[in-house]
């Protein structure tokens, strides 16, 4: 097999190689946007209103306080 042989099957190998891939992601694209439309056909793409009782503790926290408890504690340690 000489060396212009295997150049002319890398080439095409190489083009079947991407052909390949690149109808894959067509394939994908297409895929994803009929699950778009099924999704909002069937209406599941409405968020529920999420209640805020679970971050409002977050939010209370001062984070100066903590940062000093922090900062005091391990100067005590020292």
């Amino acid at each position: 097999m000489t060396i212009g042989t295997m150049l002319n099957q890398s080439i095409i190998l190489t083009l079947l190689g991407m052909c390949v891939v690149f109808g894959f992601l067509i394939i994908l694209i297409g895929a994803m946007n009929v699950l778009r439309l099924v999704v909002h056909a069937l209406k599941l793409d409405k968020e529920t209103p999420k209640s805020d009782s679970a971050a409002a503790p977050a939010q209370n926290t001062d984070q100066n306080a903590v940062v000093a408890a922090i900062a005091t504690a391990l100067h005590q340690k020292n």
